[in-house]
């Protein structure tokens, strides 16, 4: 119920298919710019379409915008409370948003894989493992970040102020390993090497090898936030 709710809501949205339509330009360019760069070469291009600056810009972007209503928006108006006066868990209705959430990237995303077929009917044969290694290795980031902006969004009642926050963690969480770096900041050293989310998409999904680690690190952190998210939703119910 959450979760079909939560799409409806989504692609009925005019922000969503704004959001959808300025991603999917930044991303189709980023291929033709990555192609032509490598002068034709397919496998560069790919590996850097799906694993570029603008693909993390995307990244970074594109989930808090999209969860940054989910909670914030319904604990303004009230909807939060009746859902949760609802027959319905707390933990139900975040990993319905999320879902919800993590499907439209998934969508978004897919535009990889129609990258890849229009190459091979092209007659250039991709290297398919890298191909169906961008495409899962986004969609595991993305479901991360989604994590990130659903916990940010429950966080205030501030639409803009979840997506700012959303948007300032994930950049956290890319530039962590050199965070970590500076002289000050060597209690983060443990916690980048836990999260180098750029290190483990390039020795792994980008290169077209599943490396169970990275999975591993991927659905942990994400269960994790998911969590947080959890408790801060219930945590409303005392305020």
């Amino acid at each position: 119920m959450i979760l079909r709710r939560e799409l409806a809501g989504l692609f009925l949205s005019p922000l969503a298919w704004i959001l959808l339509c300025v991603g999917l330009f930044v991303v189709g360019w980023n291929f033709t710019t990555q192609i032509e760069g490598a002068r034709g070469d397919v496998f560069v291009g790919m590996q850097f379409a799906a694993g570029g600056p603008l693909y993390w810009g995307v990244m970074i972007f594109l989930p808090p915008l999209i969860t940054m209503r989910m909670i914030s928006e319904e604990a303004r108006t009230g909807m939060l409370e009746f859902l949760q006066t609802a027959p319905v868990t707390d933990t139900a209705v975040v990993v319905g948003k999320f879902l919800a959430a993590w499907g439209f990237m998934a969508l978004f995303w897919s535009c990889l894989l129609v990258y890849g077929l229009a190459i091979d009917l092209l007659g250039v044969d991709p290297d398919w493992g890298v191909v169906l290694g961008g495409y899962l290795g986004a969609v595991s980031v993305s479901a991360l970040f989604c994590g990130v902006g659903l916990l940010c969004s429950a966080m205030t009642s501030t639409p803009l102020l979840a997506a700012f926050f959303g948007i300032i963690a994930n950049i956290v969480a890319i530039r962590l390993p050199q965070l970590a770096a500076l002289p000050k900041a060597k209690w983060l050293t443990w916690s980048s090497g836990q999260l180098d989310l750029v290190s483990g998409m390039q020795r792994s999904w980008l290169i077209g090898v599943f490396d169970s680690q990275v999975a591993v690190l991927f659905g942990v952190w994400t269960a994790l936030f998911l969590f947080l998210c959890v408790r801060a939703v219930e945590a409303r119910r005392w305020r």
